[in-house]
């Protein structure tokens, strides 16, 4: 796509289309950084990275593991659940070498998953959300992760089921049974 002034719009490129451009020009590549950066920023703090810096070296990692891998992307599959797969494992890699604690602010907890908890429409308050941040750092990792992509990321069935590898039926459960460990521990307090 061209833009207004005659020069190729890569922000109006399919993500397939950067990838294919990215082997051979640099531009392409820094299009690809652009349009995931921030997402998959939020994503590395969602799953637990407090320090900024660390967050951001998380990042630098995923994309050069994104660029010397663009070889492996096949390009009939979903670029967005291929680098969020990267992602998620860079970020669990580093989790288990520094046993890291999930954080979240109180004011990022998705209406979604309040109404889908059942915690009703309301505002979501901050000691209420202190409750589910607690009853999300104590589920175990995998209905943590499975919850993070679900409701924070908003990500579909099946793009949770090609980043996590597993089948979409196990999403459904595995989503369920996470709501259900957190409904628990929150009746509880």
């Amino acid at each position: 796509m061209t833009s207004s002034s005659g020069k190729y719009d890569l922000s109006q490129c399919s993500d397939q289309e950067l990838v294919a451009g990215a082997l051979r020009n640099k531009q392409a590549f820094a299009a690809i950084v652009r349009r995931y950066q921030a997402p998959l920023s939020r994503y590395i703090v969602r799953q637990g990275c407090r320090d900024n810096g660390m967050a951001q070296d998380l990042l630098q990692e995923v994309f050069i593991k994104v660029y010397l891998h663009l070889n492996d992307y096949e390009p009939s599959l979903p670029f967005s659940s291929w680098i969020y797969r990267i992602a998620h494992n860079e970020t669990v890699s580093h989790f288990r070498k520094e046993k890291s604690r999930l954080y979240l602010r109180y004011d990022e907890f998705p209406e979604k998953m309040a109404i889908d908890l059942g915690l009703g429409e309301q505002d979501f308050c901050q000691s209420r959300a202190a409750d589910l941040q607690a009853a999300l750092a104590g589920l175990e990792s995998r209905y943590r992760d499975i919850i993070i992509l679900k409701f924070f990321e908003e990500k579909s069935y099946e793009e949770i089921s090609d980043i996590l590898q597993i089948p979409q039926g196990t999403v459904a459960t595995l989503i369920s049974r996470a709501k259900k460990k957190i409904k628990f521990c929150l009746e509880k307090r």
